[in-house]
C-alpha cells in the first residue's frame, strides 16, 4: 500500500539558470550597447528618420508565419494561442511589425515614411555557439519611395553610422549589388524564363546557394555546384544545378565582374546581361546609385558596386547592400581572418502588399548589434565606463539623514553616488562592498568628524595602486585619504575624480 508523502517533504526549488539559448547582460555590456545605439540614432535622426517602437508581440497572421500543425505554430517563432483563439507570437524581426504599422496607419503616416527601430527580437531556433534565441536588431527603412535614391540614401547613412560609432574609413566597405542584374544573368544563362517565373526555380535556388559559397569553396567548388555537383573531403556529394559549361561560364563571369570603379563595373555588367530587359533595368539602377553617391562624396573607398554581394538575393527585389569590416582579427585558433559582415539590407517592394493588396516600395538596412559591438571591442574602440558610484559609508546608523544629505549634494551636482544600505556594523565589509562596486571614492564621517564639521575622502583607486606597487616612502608622500570640510565635499570629490 503506497504511503502518503511526509508532510515535511521538501518542495523542489526552481533551478537558477537562464533558459537554453538565452543570456543575461550586465552593466558594462548594457552601457556599451546603449552608447553605440545612441550614436547610430543620432545619424539616423540627422537623415530625417523618426524612431518607432512597436509591440514585442504580433499576431502570427501579421508576422506571415504559417501554422505547421494545429497545436503549436513554432516555425521559427515563439507562439501561443490567446483566449480569443488568435495565435500570437514574439516578433522575429523588426521588419514584419513595420509592414503592419505601414498598412494600419497608412492614412496618417507621411509617404515616404522613414523610420528606425532598435530592440530585441526572438527566434525559436536551435541555439549554438554565439547564436541566441533573443538578440538585438537596429533597423532603418524607407517605405513608399520607388526611386533608388532611397537605396543610395540608406547606403550613405550606413556608412556614416559605421564611422560615427568608431569604424574609420578604410576599415569597412559597403558593397552594393542588384537582384535584377542577377535575374538578367540567369536569363542569359537559360535558367530564368520571364514568361514563367516558376520554371527553373529549383535550378536558380541551387545557383544562388552555390555563388554564396564562393569564399568558402573557391572558384572550382562553385563551378562544380553549378554543374553536376560536388563531392566534399568526407565523400558526401551535393547535387548541382546541372548547368552546361557555357551557362556556368555566364554566372562565373558575373561573379568576377567587379572593376576598379563603379562605372567600369556597371559597363561589364551591361555586357553580361545583354538583351535581358530586367538585367538592363538593374544595371541602370546601379549606375544611378553610383552617381548619386559619388556626388555626395561617397567614393569606392567607402561604397562599392560589387556583384559579389549575393546574400539574401532570394528575398530582395532590387538593390542589395552589405557592410563588411575589412580589418583582421584572430579567430579561436589564433588564425588571422577578416571580421566580415556587420549589416545588410536592400529593396523589398512587397512589404505592405500582404495587408493591402497594393504593392508598396520599401528599402532598408539592419545592423547586427552584437557583431558590431564585438568588432569595436576587438579593435579597442569601445569601452563602457565601469567606474562605480562614490560610496558614502555609514559609521552611525542613527545619523542616516546626514549621510543621505551628503549623497543628495553629490547627486545634485551630477555625480554618481550612493549610501551603503547593508549592515553597517562591520566597516571592513563596507569597503569590500565599495571595491566590488568599483567605487573610486569612499566618504567617511564618524562622530569625531561630525563634531569638527569634516569628512574623510578615501581614494580607493590610488589606495589599491599604492598597496600593490608603492614603497613605504611613496605611501607617506601620496596619502590615499584626506580630511576636508563638509562644506567642500562636492568640490573635493570632483577634484579627486579628475585625477
Amino acid at each position: 500500500m503506497p504511503q502518503d508523502k511526509a508532510p515535511d517533504a521538501k518542495t523542489r526549488r526552481p533551478r537558477a539558470e537562464t533558459p537554453k539559448g538565452f543570456r543575461d547582460y550586465f552593466g558594462a555590456e548594457v552601457t556599451e550597447r546603449k552608447a553605440m545605439l545612441d550614436r547610430v540614432a543620432e545619424v539616423y535622426h540627422r537623415y530625417g528618420f523618426d524612431p518607432l517602437e512597436t509591440s514585442a508581440v504580433e499576431t502570427v497572421e501579421a508576422l506571415g508565419k504559417f501554422l505547421p500543425d494545429v497545436d503549436r505554430p513554432n516555425e521559427g517563432v515563439f507562439a501561443w494561442q490567446d483566449e480569443d483563439a488568435d495565435w500570437l507570437a514574439l516578433r522575429y524581426d523588426l521588419t514584419a511589425p513595420l509592414a503592419r504599422v505601414a498598412a494600419q496607419f497608412r492614412n496618417d503616416l507621411p509617404s515616404p515614411y522613414r523610420r528606425y527601430a532598435m530592440g530585441p527580437v526572438w527566434r525559436n531556433e536551435k541555439p549554438g555557439p554565439g547564436r541566441f534565441r533573443q538578440f538585438y536588431q537596429c533597423d532603418a527603412d524607407t517605405v513608399g519611395a520607388p526611386s533608388v535614391a532611397a537605396d543610395a540614401e540608406i547606403c550613405a547613412m550606413l556608412s556614416d553610422a559605421l564611422e560615427t560609432v568608431g569604424i574609420p574609413r578604410g576599415d569597412y566597405i559597403v558593397r552594393v549589388n542588384n537582384r535584377k542584374v542577377l535575374n538578367g544573368v540567369m536569363e542569359v544563362a537559360g535558367v530564368l524564363d520571364p514568361t514563367d517565373p516558376d520554371r527553373f526555380a529549383a535550378e536558380r535556388g541551387t545557383v544562388l546557394r552555390a555563388i554564396d559559397k564562393i569564399d568558402r569553396l573557391g572558384e572550382a567548388g562553385v563551378r562544380a555546384l553549378l554543374g553536376e555537383g560536388r563531392k566534399d573531403e568526407s565523400g558526401d556529394f551535393t547535387k548541382g544545378a546541372g548547368l552546361a559549361a557555357e551557362q556556368a561560364e555566364v554566372v562565373m563571369a558575373f561573379m568576377a565582374a567587379r572593376r576598379d570603379s563603379g562605372a567600369e563595373t556597371t559597363a561589364r555588367l551591361r555586357e553580361l546581361v545583354g538583351p535581358s530587359t530586367i538585367g538592363s533595368e538593374g544595371v541602370a539602377e546601379l549606375e544611378t546609385i553610383a552617381e548619386l553617391l559619388d556626388r555626395q562624396g561617397y567614393g569606392p573607398d567607402r561604397i562599392l558596386i560589387d556583384p559579389g554581394v549575393v546574400r539574401g538575393l532570394g528575398y530582395y527585389t532590387g538593390p542589395v547592400f552589405e557592410a563588411e569590416l575589412t580589418f583582421e582579427i584572430l579567430d579561436e585558433k589564433g588564425r588571422k581572418r577578416q571580421f566580415g559582415s556587420v549589416a545588410g539590407g536592400g529593396r523589398y517592394d512587397d512589404l505592405v502588399k500582404r495587408f493591402t493588396g497594393q504593392s508598396v516600395p520599401a528599402t532598408g538596412v539592419s545592423i547586427g548589434v552584437d557583431r558590431l559591438l564585438a568588432a569595436l571591442r576587438a579593435k579597442g574602440r569601445i569601452g563602457a565606463d565601469t567606474q562605480g558610484p562614490v560610496v558614502v559609508t555609514v559609521m552611525d546608523r542613527d545619523r542616516m539623514a546626514d549621510y543621505m544629505g551628503m549623497v543628495a549634494d553629490l547627486r545634485n551636482a551630477g555625480l554618481r553616488a550612493e549610501v551603503y544600505l547593508g549592515n553597517p556594523k562591520n566597516f571592513g565589509n563596507q569597503l569590500k562592498y565599495a571595491d566590488k562596486r568599483q567605487s573610486p571614492i569612499a566618504v567617511i564621517q564618524g562622530g569625531n568628524e561630525a563634531e569638527k564639521g569634516t569628512v574623510i575622502l578615501k581614494d580607493l583607486i590610488l589606495g589599491a595602486q599604492i598597496a600593490q606597487n608603492a614603497t613605504l616612502e611613496e605611501w607617506k608622500d601620496r596619502p590615499a585619504q584626506v580630511e576636508i570640510p563638509r562644506a567642500d565635499l562636492v568640490a573635493a570629490v570632483r577634484k579627486m575624480l579628475a585625477k
